[in-house]
């Protein structure tokens, strides 16, 4: 069985390719090799590891297999411990206002997915609540523009999302603005 080359989000949508990146560690002196996959692991999104012991006497090793998504580098600089949990807290990545509407969208979320006999990441990832709530969504439209949030999920959970959502919306104001682009060179 071939394996995707492709990460996914939400149902079929593919977006970011994924690579391969292989590390060999001795049994018999594994500290160099331990720290440079420790670090690799720190440093990327990593969505699968294999590994496979290999017995040869003094020579035996590890050969590990390690998967993650291209152009997700960086984690550990912006939040270390959350990069090697592979979790993020969103209660440091968003204003406290913004984590207040993300906690009434996880309820919701909550009660929606038992109600169905369901995981919650079934019904909205905790990426697509932050998404709905740092984007100001109010509208089914705005929710659709979402990664990984389709028609289905739209029609089964969009209104009762958007109910919060309008309800907490305004009290937030406007959406953080992009930094700026750099005015360019006039020479």
């Amino acid at each position: 069985m071939r394996r995707s080359q492709y990460a996914q989000t939400g149902i079929g949508k593919v977006t970011q390719p994924m690579k391969l990146k292989f590390f060999t560690i001795p049994v018999a002196s594994p500290e160099g090799a331990e720290a440079d996959l420790n670090r690799f692991l720190g440093a990327h999104r990593v969505s699968q590891i294999e590994r496979h012991f290999t017995a040869d006497g003094a020579a035996s090793f590890w050969a590990v297999c390690v998967t993650w998504v291209e152009g997700a580098e960086g984690l550990a600089a912006s939040a270390p411990d959350a990069a090697r949990r592979g979790r993020i807290d969103y209660r440091e990545v968003l204003e406290a206002d913004e984590f207040a509407l993300y906690d009434r969208l996880r309820t919701l979320r909550k009660q929606s997915a038992e109600a169905e006999g369901l995981p919650p990441f079934a019904v909205f990832t905790n990426e697509q609540l932050a998404d709905m709530v740092r984007r100001r969504v109010n509208t089914l439209a705005d929710l659709a523009r979402i990664d990984g949030i389709g028609e289905a999920r739209l029609s089964r959970y969009g209104a009762a999302f958007l109910e919060v959502l309008c309800a907490g919306v305004p009290r937030l104001g406007p959406p953080a603005a992009a930094p700026a682009a750099p005015a360019p060179a006039t020479g």
